[in-house]
């Protein structure tokens, strides 16, 4: 498939996922056009061991943590309004929002895709490990560390 089809028929999808992990319009489109602009330099990124919507997915997700992780962008995600997500805590807080996203930025990379893929996608701990490469089990433990995480970071606050 060549990268024009290719964005023609995953590039929504591709901005859908940026702007439900950011929350900012303008953050999605510059993530979506990383993406493609990667494969415009690096088609060998794409392997085709998946489906071309499983590695745009994957590669939204990573390059959506990877900007929450930059310090400049998380103080600006922390101040904007973001979606609501389903977690153990009270979505609709903007308090818990500002958290969760905190929580998520100095997560480590394994935890934090974990988080996403369950709170966000309601992805079960089975399609999570299909993912990630691991066992359901260990998504368990990933997830039981990030609850922690989250518990510790609202105690201290």
């Amino acid at each position: 498939m060549d990268l024009g089809t290719l964005y023609r028929s995953y590039g929504h999808s591709v901005l859908r996922r940026a702007r439900s992990i950011l929350g900012s319009d303008a953050d999605a489109k510059d993530v979506l056009h990383e993406i493609f602009a990667g494969l415009v330099a690096r088609p060998e990124q794409f392997t085709g061991k998946s489906a071309p919507s499983t590695f745009l997915y994957a590669a939204t997700t990573n390059a959506c943590l990877a900007r929450l992780r930059d310090h400049k962008n998380r103080l600006r995600l922390l101040a904007e309004h973001v979606e609501p997500w389903s977690t153990a805590v009270d979505p609709r807080s903007p308090d818990t929002r500002v958290l969760v996203r905190a929580v998520l930025a100095e997560l480590p990379e394994d935890e934090a895709r974990a988080a996403v893929y369950h709170h966000v996608d309601g992805m079960s701990h089975v399609e999570i490990a299909d993912v990630l490469g691991c066992s359901p089990r260990h998504v368990g433990d990933l997830l039981a560390r990030t609850t922690e995480r989250l518990r510790d970071h609202r105690e201290a606050s």
